[in-house]
């Protein structure tokens, strides 16, 4: 084992399995060269099989100084940018597009998924191994208990792959949850047909109380007393809506606020 200390308050837990480590780094469905940042690779485990890609030019970014000596020691030919990834300029360090893979810290994956979202004109695909739930609850469809505001806000702009689950005992030291690996891959869809600020807007707002109607979780944007809320349409939860439906109802709810003016 190397001398790098997992650190709690970083949310590290080393992956030691190969296998494992192989599938991931396999995952990613390259057909050329490519540009491929690599987020908080550790000790390395994973970075060793990307190394051994032809076709890849490969960035790391490790916030653990510690990390950063180590992987500087042990694989002087990667590229090493000591940061943290959620303060990083992408747009700069990559103008043209790269690839995103990583064992993501768990307190932070969230916060990811959404850097990732302010620069998907340039992300073309992710593959990432998280907490099980957060892989669930993305890739999860409507009607379902577990699709949320990261479903909808993904989904609206990549495909989600689970690709595969993956045990507490090939971490060190092992988490107290099972991970998961999935793949986001880039959609159609260069916008969304309706204002993107206030679609997220809706779609945080209704699930901040996921179990009310529309028109009671919705409140916080349109007075309760509009004609708006007149429609059958907000009967339902907003677990039942999908990307599309979202769309909708906030063009709806735009036009409702223009009236108002």
């Amino acid at each position: 084992m190397t001398q790098v200390r997992a650190k709690k308050h970083l949310g590290q837990h080393f992956l030691k399995d190969m296998e494992v480590a192989r599938r991931i780094a396999a995952s990613l469905p390259l057909d050329g060269p490519a540009c491929v940042l690599e987020i908080g690779p550790g000790t390395g485990v994973l970075t060793q099989f990307l190394l051994q890609q032809p076709d890849i030019t490969l960035k790391a970014v490790e916030v653990d100084g510690e990390s950063v000596e180590y992987l500087n020691r042990t694989y002087p030919q990667l590229d090493v940018i000591e940061s943290d990834f959620l303060k990083m300029d992408l747009k700069t360090l990559f103008p043209d597009k790269f690839f995103v893979i990583g064992n993501l810290p768990y307190n932070i994956s969230s916060q990811i998924f959404f850097k990732m979202l302010e620069n998907k004109e340039t992300i073309p695909c992710l593959v990432a191994m998280i907490q099980k739930e957060v892989a669930e609850r993305m890739a999860s469809k409507p009607g379902n208990k577990t699709y949320g505001i990261l479903s909808v806000l993904m989904q609206a702009y990549y495909s989600i792959d689970y690709l595969f689950t993956v045990h507490e005992h090939v971490f060190d030291p092992p988490p107290k949850v099972k991970s998961a690996v999935i793949r986001l891959t880039r959609n159609d869809v260069s916008k969304i047909d309706c204002n993107e600020q206030l679609f997220k807007t809706v779609v945080k707002t209704a699930f901040n109380q996921r179990r009310k109607q529309l028109r009671n979780s919705l409140k916080p944007i349109i007075a309760k007393d509009h004609p708006i809320f007149n429609d059958v349409f907000f009967d339902k939860r907003p677990e039942q809506l999908d990307v599309a439906a979202f769309v909708t109802l906030t063009n709806q709810i735009e036009t409702a606020l223009q009236d108002k003016l």
